[in-house]
């Protein structure tokens, strides 16, 4: 009997990780186009997951909410902290705080 609940949370954690990973190359994907759409870099080519949850999408399906970190250049000499929030495979909300462009 223990078997069985160990081997279903096993698979339960196998999948959370894999899911995890595929989330987490979107929303790279994602942060790296609303860094182009403000004309910045988006630096290290990396986000970092800072908060998990639950939401409900508009179906009303349960879908589990991540909220990212990154930081993105405007000159390649400066860092801006920034965040976005998938609700699944979804963007949900994003910021990207107001910056001085360089002047060329």
């Amino acid at each position: 009997m223990y078997e069985i609940l160990l081997l279903v949370l096993l698979a339960a954690l196998a999948w959370f990780w894999l899911d995890s990973i595929s989330k987490r190359e979107i929303a790279i994907a994602i942060g790296r186009q609303l860094a182009q759409r403000c004309h910045l870099q988006l630096l290290d080519d990396t986000v970092a997951c800072s908060k998990l949850g639950l939401g409900r999408d508009p179906r009303g399906h349960m879908q589990i909410t991540r909220h990212y970190t990154f930081e993105v250049s405007a000159s390649g000499a400066d860092r801006l902290p920034c965040y976005l929030q998938l609700l699944g495979n979804q963007l949900q909300n994003w910021h990207i705080p107001p910056y001085y462009a360089p002047i060329q």
